[in-house]
C-alpha cells in the first residue's frame, strides 16, 4: 500500500510540474520486432510485426501519412516521419504507438522538410535529411533531442544512418556512393573504390558495426547518356541488394537482378539476415533473406497498389545498446516538445 501511495504521489508531483511521465515508463519489446510502412488501410501508416511476418499490427492511427519509422537504441521510443501538420516532419512515440509528439516545435520554411531520421547510439541525437524538391537540395543535419538547434553536416547526402561507435554518419554521398562522414570534423571517406560507380543507396549497418548492407545498380549507363535522357529500358530494375565489410572488403551481391528492383535493405542486429522491399504482382512487399543459406521469406502479402508495404527496422532486445536511463532526457526535455 505504501508503494502505491508513493507512486501516486510522484505522478501527481510530475503532473503539477507539467512533466511528461509516459516516456520514463515506456516499455521496449521483450522479443524481436520489425517496424515497417504499409498503405493497406488507405494511407501510409507505421506497423509492427514479428521477424517471421506474424502478428502484423498498426501503430499509428492518423489520416495523414506516417512512415520511415526507426527504433531508439533501447527500443522504448520510435522516431518516424509524418505529414499530419500539413508538411513532412519528425515525430516520436512510445513503442506501443502512444504518446505521439513532434520533435521540433517549428517547421522549416519554404519547400524544405525533414525526412529519413536515424538515432545516435546513445539516444541523445538524431540525424536526418533536409529535402527541397523545388531546388533539388538534399542535405544531412544533426540535432540534439530536447534542444531546438540543428546543425548541417553535409550539403549533399542521402539516407543517413549512425555508425555504432557514434563517430560517423554512413550515407549515400554526392554521386550516390556509400561513404562515412565524421560527425566532428566533417571529413568524408568512401567505402568502395572510386572505379565502382554510383547508384549506391539506402545503407544499413549491423549491430556489431562490421557489415554494411545497401542497394546498388552496378550497371553503367551508356557512354553518351546525359542528365535528362530517358533511362535505358530495364536499367532501373537492375538495382538490387549488396553487403560489404565496413572496410570495403568482401563485396557480395545478395539478391539477383532478375525481376523488379530491390531496395531499402536493413540488416538484422546479428548481421545474419537482411530485409528488403521488392514489387511482386505490381505491389511492394517486404522480404527477409538469410544471408548464409540464401533462403528468402516474403513477410507481407497484402496492401493497395500505392506504397503497399516498404522499409523495415529491426529491434532485438538481445542486441539493444546499453543506454542507461536518463530521466532528464525522457521527461523534462521531452515535455518541451510540442504535442500533436
Amino acid at each position: 500500500m505504501k508503494i502505491i501511495r508513493l507512486l501516486a504521489f510522484v505522478t501527481a508531483v510530475l503532473l503539477v510540474l507539467n512533466v511528461n511521465v509516459c516516456p520514463l515508463f515506456a516499455k521496449a519489446p521483450t522479443t524481436p520486432k520489425i517496424l515497417f510502412t504499409s498503405a493497406r488501410d488507405g494511407n501510409r501508416e507505421v506497423y509492427i510485426m514479428n521477424p517471421d511476418g506474424s502478428e502484423q499490427m498498426r501503430l499509428t492511427q492518423n489520416p495523414a501519412n506516417d512512415l520511415s519509422a526507426v527504433w531508439s537504441p533501447t527500443g522504448e521510443q520510435i522516431l518516424f516521419v509524418s505529414d499530419r501538420s500539413g508538411k513532412r516532419g519528425l515525430y516520436v512515440m512510445d513503442a506501443d504507438g502512444s504518446n505521439v509528439r513532434r520533435v521540433f516545435k517549428t517547421e522549416i520554411k519554404g519547400f524544405t522538410y525533414r525526412d529519413y531520421p536515424t538515432w545516435s547510439p546513445d539516444g541523445k541525437q538524431i540525424a536526418y535529411m533536409h529535402i527541397n524538391w523545388d531546388k533539388d537540395i538534399y542535405a544531412i543535419y544533426i540535432a540534439t533531442l530536447g534542444e531546438q538547434e540543428e546543425v548541417e553536416l553535409a550539403f549533399e547526402g542521402f539516407h543517413p544512418v549512425w555508425s555504432m561507435d557514434g563517430t560517423e554518419i554512413i550515407c549515400s554521398l554526392s554521386g550516390f556512393r556509400i561513404g562515412f562522414i565524421n560527425v566532428h570534423t566533417g571529413v568524408k571517406k568512401l567505402v568502395l573504390p572510386r572505379k565502382l560507380k554510383g547508384g549506391q543507396m539506402r545503407v544499413s549497418v549491423s549491430a556489431a558495426g562490421d557489415k554494411l548492407g545497401f542497394s546498388w545498380n552496378n550497371n553503367p549507363l551508356p557512354p553518351d547518356f546525359k542528365p535528362g535522357d530517358k533511362l535505358p529500358e530495364g536499367w532501373s530494375d537492375k538495382q538490387t541488394i549488396y553487403i560489404v565489410n565496413r572496410d570495403g572488403t568482401d563485396l557480395r551481391q545478395l539478391v539477383d537482378e532478375a525481376g523488379p528492383k530491390a531496395t531499402s535493405p536493413k540488416l538484422s542486429p546479428n548481421g545474419d539476415e537482411v530485409l528488403y522491399t521488392q514489387k511482386i504482382n505490381g505491389r511492394l512487399q517486404i522480404f527477409k533473406l538469410d544471408i548464409k543459406s540464401g533462403v528468402r521469406t516474403q513477410l507481407t502479402h497484402i496492401g493497395n497498389p500505392f506504397q503497399a508495404n516498404s522499409g523495415g527496422d529491426w529491434f532485438d532486445p538481445a542486441y539493444a545498446l546499453p543506454v542507461s536511463p536518463k530521466p532528464n532526457l525522457l521527461t523534462t526535455q521531452w515535455a518541451e516538445l510540442k504535442r500533436q
